[in-house]
């Protein structure tokens, strides 16, 4: 079930309301906590018990850990933590990497080793991330041990965020957890912000997708470079609006619910370097693997070798964290050498050049990462990367120029929503009728109206509408 389904808008979320505001403030994150088991298992019921079981691991880890600093037994307290670290790391690696590592096995030695074929849990990647770093914070004592099993399953399962984040950690949610207040105002700005997240993702997200789907089948030895970039650049939109449309939806439904979740995204396509870029984009990924990786390793404090190792161990891990397949790690390790080069050799001339010429290289570096990115999904592999380069049919065609011109719209649309034009335009606009006999209030409602039914009128007649994160 994803948040941009007529079966979540018009059935399931309507009901979990209902069931949240019907009952004591006491028992709303047990309502929490049940509704997201049955939001899981509506797709994956088998892999429910897994969850149970990270939940489980982690929670106990984390009383075992608090107890065991109290008593002043420091090693078992880290023992503990790496125990439940390694079972949390050890199922997420069986789950989303076993078949890469036989395949690479296979592919090495010439034997046929079988595949375990296993389905990847929908959001594990995520909820594994979460319940590690609740644990590490409670061994370094900036989180409070939860005792309470409801309290922490429901942190760990809430659905808002369960499938595709933010990442959650514990330490910024712990207090609204335990008591929250939940308002109309906070309510309303909740439906507000699910309303850009869902036309993000129905309205924008959508339409780039289906125009890069017709476009990367195409044979490569026949795709023009305009062909190519248009193709790319409808990928890099896509994922854009698809993933922080879901976080915008996301941090909305934690709203509704009395949550504030962090921001996950901060109009990354405004970049005018690659390092600015992974500081603008998914945001709570990056926070993590900072906080829990790179600075546990010395980050920069130990000198630029090992500040160079670091950085690559951390983009390596996140490639890797992104899927089992080797792009991904080749994606990784690309921009680990270019933070690296960005950091160690051109970034002080970078900072020198026009703004607009770092928005090119920005945006150039980026769209290739995400050719990388996409690359198991393309046909012709390295040949789609030629024909970006003129290496296909030249630079230019009639069905080029048709293409440019039909989606014209779709582009402009595009471009102009990753930027801060149109907050800044809606901000002037009811700055304007502010204070009016209650003008702001209906522009603001016939503007989430409008995007309401326009995404639930393209949801009727659409059978495309993927979500890209979910493999992740």
């Amino acid at each position: 079930m994803v948040f941009s389904s007529l079966l979540f808008l018009f059935r399931f979320f309507p009901v979990v309301l209902l069931l949240y505001y019907a009952v004591p403030k006491k028992f709303r994150n047990l309502v929490l906590l049940l509704v997201s088991m049955v939001f899981y298992a509506w797709g994956e019921p088998v892999y429910v018990l897994l969850m149970v079981v990270s939940i489980l691991i982690s929670w106990t880890g984390g009383l075992l850990v608090d107890r065991f600093l109290n008593e002043g037994r420091e090693t078992a307290a880290r023992a503990t933590l790496g125990i439940s670290v390694a079972l949390g790391l050890g199922l997420l690696g069986y789950f989303k990497y076993s078949d890469f590592i036989l395949r690479t096995i296979s592919s090495l030695s010439g034997a046929q080793v079988p595949l375990l074929q296993l389905t990847l849990p929908i959001g594990i990647s995520f909820y594994t991330f979460q319940t590690i770093s609740y644990v590490i914070d409670v061994y370094r004592g900036s989180a409070e041990v939860q005792t309470d099993l409801i309290s922490y399953g429901a942190y760990v399962t809430m659905f808002p965020q369960l499938i595709a984040g933010p990442i959650v950690q514990y330490k910024t949610i712990d207090k609204q957890l335990r008591s929250r207040q939940e308002s109309a105002q906070e309510f309303a700005d909740g439906v507000d912000r699910f309303m850009i997240g869902l036309g993000k993702k129905v309205l924008l997200a959508n339409n780039a997708g289906a125009l890069w789907d017709g476009i990367k089948v195409m044979d490569p030895g026949n795709v023009p470079a305009l062909t190519a970039w248009i193709g790319i650049a409808a990928f890099t939109f896509q994922i854009y609006y698809d993933f922080s449309g879901y976080s915008d939806m996301a941090i909305g439904l934690g709203h509704m619910f009395g949550f504030r979740f962090l921001e996950n995204f901060d109009h990354p396509y405004l970049s005018k370097s690659a390092t600015e870029f992974w500081r603008r984009w998914h945001i709570s990924l990056g926070t993590w693997f900072r906080e829990y990786v790179y600075i546990p390793l010395g980050g920069n404090r130990k000198g630029k070798a090992k500040q160079v190792r670091n950085i690559m161990i951390v983009w390596l891990l996140t490639g890797i964290w992104h899927g089992a397949d080797w792009n991904f790690m080749i994606w990784g390790v690309y921009y680990g050498i270019l933070l690296l080069l960005e950091k160690l050799v051109y970034g002080k001339f970078l900072k020198r050049l026009p703004a607009w010429v770092q928005h090119i290289y920005s945006m150039f570096v980026v769209m290739i990462g995400w050719y990388i990115f996409s690359y198991n999904e393309i046909s012709g592999k390295l040949g789609f990367l030629g024909a970006m380069f003129g290496r296909g049919a030249g630079f230019a065609s009639g069905g080029s120029i048709y293409l440019l011109y039909s989606n014209a719209v779709l582009l402009i649309c595009l471009i102009l929503g990753s930027t801060e034009l149109p907050m800044k335009a809606g901000r002037k606009i009811l700055s304007k009728v502010s204070g009016k006999n209650g003008s702001e209030i209906l522009l603001r409602s016939l503007f989430y109206t409008g995007i309401f039914l326009m995404s639930v009128a393209y949801l009727v007649g659409a059978s495309y509408n993927p979500f890209l994160y979910f493999r992740f």
